[in-house]
């Protein structure tokens, strides 16, 4: 691939910046040995590149921050460990502008210019202890240039909450709607019934007993007899918010 790239620069087929726009998307960056690092994922498929942090060490962290923000402008950071919050802070201070969100352990670091605005997504949480995970969903929405419209604590249990925001959210044009819903997670299909969007259905780990790690609301939401709705892993706001940005970009192109 790099060949051709070389061979139609060579040849006058293509320029000098459009022929390093491409390798780039073709580029693997390694970090010390411990991460290989896509660069181009945000120019060839329009999501930023997200540094998954449960599991990884803050030696490991900020050094991998720091190269993608460095490389591509803009960088994720999800599930960062409550130890690690105000280190993690400090470091992303010192690389660009920082957003974070309500009730969240994620956060959207960028270094370069933001992204350009395309599509709106619209956010739905159940209940304030899905807020969390509703935020993440908008971070990474709105790192890949989409406007967010939020709406939380409209669950099922005062279903009359709900209406009035999906109508804000037709006026404003929006092209997905993101679910975050824990207990028995029936807002997502309530939404799915009643808007003409696709829906995003992001079952929360919050509820008592017997499936209120998250499965009785994953149960819920695959079982739903809505059409338009797809489902997402427990908790996993960043792949809500991404695959709701890009059915709202791929509805506004550029």
């Amino acid at each position: 691939m790099i060949d051709d790239i070389l061979g139609d620069l060579e040849s006058g087929r293509i320029g000098a910046a459009e022929a390093k726009k491409r390798i780039r998307l073709h580029a693997i960056d390694e970090v010390a040995g411990i991460a290989r690092l896509d660069p181009g994922r945000e120019a060839r498929r329009g999501v930023p590149e997200v540094v998954f942090a449960e599991s990884k060490e803050l030696r490991d962290i900020l050094p991998i921050m720091s190269r993608i923000a460095e490389s591509s402008g803009s960088v994720l950071v999800s599930r960062i460990r409550p130890e690690h919050m105000e280190a993690v802070l400090d470091h992303a201070k010192g690389i660009g502008d920082v957003v974070t969100g309500r009730n969240c352990s994620t956060i959207h670091v960028r270094s370069g210019p933001p992204a350009r605005q395309r599509g709106a997504v619209g956010i739905l949480a159940a209940g304030t202890s899905d807020v969390g995970v509703a935020e993440e969903a908008r971070l990474v929405a709105e790192a890949m240039g989409c406007a967010c419209l939020t709406a939380y604590d409209v669950g099922v249990a005062g279903i009359h909450r709900l209406a009035p925001e999906l109508k804000r959210f037709s006026e404003a044009g929006v092209s997905a709607v993101v679910v975050a819903a824990g207990m028995e997670g029936a807002l997502a299909t309530v939404a799915a019934s009643l808007v003409d969007v696709p829906v995003v259905g992001v079952p929360v780990s919050a509820g008592y007993g017997h499936g209120g790690a998250g499965e009785g609301a994953l149960t819920s939401m695959l079982q739903s007899c809505a059409l338009g709705l797809a489902v997402v892993n427990i908790d996993n706001g960043v792949s809500a918010g991404a695959f709701a940005a890009s059915v709202a970009r791929s509805a506004r192109p550029a």
